[in-house]
């Protein structure tokens, strides 16, 4: 059984999901690729992840690196999970590129190399935004591509965490990327 809550953030509404014992899925209400690992049959439930994913929210949101992870279980191929393992060794307030981490992936599986448009491709269908932080991975040149919650929350996330903004490209809004 899986079940779902709900928490308000200064960005808009999030929803998360749970197996019962750890956390699944967190993503901006009406992001790309929203709840696309949760099954069709959830409930709404008050569980300690979702309390304890409710503190990490609230600490992050006021603009503090949480000093903790809720449980966490990810789904997904191989490939994504290690893309998403890289991800959650990105720090907080600094960023990488979707190259640099296929140089990197390159590097654990011994080839020559990667593809950065398939670490993309990981990167917009991790589950657990925020917490795995899929924000801090920028475009070749610093641009602010590929977030799947929109660019602006991107770029409002990073500011959050104190990235020098004056090295990245931040798209104005209605130009294309």
């Amino acid at each position: 059984m899986y079940f779902t809550s709900h928490y308000t953030s200064l960005l808009g509404s999030i929803t998360l999901a749970s197996d019962g014992q750890a956390l699944t899925g967190l993503w901006f209400d009406g992001q790309k690729y929203f709840a696309d690992t949760l099954p069709s049959e959830h409930t709404e439930a008050d569980l300690p992840v979702f309390e304890q994913t409710g503190r990490w929210l609230d600490r992050y949101f006021d603009g503090k690196m949480p000093d903790f992870t809720p449980t966490l279980r990810l789904l997904g191929s191989p490939f994504r999970l290690a893309v998403w393992e890289i991800l959650c060794q990105i720090p907080y307030g600094s960023v990488t590129t979707y190259g640099e981490i296929a140089a990197r992936l390159a590097k654990q599986r011994g080839v020559p190399r990667m593809s950065a448009q398939a670490v993309g491709g990981a990167v917009g269908h991790n589950p657990v935004s925020l917490i795995v932080p899929c924000h801090r991975v920028v475009g070749s040149g610093g641009s602010l591509t590929g977030y799947a919650g929109g660019v602006e929350k991107k770029a409002a996330l990073l500011r959050l965490e104190n990235v020098d903004m004056a090295r990245l490209s931040v798209p104005k809004r209605g130009t294309a990327l």
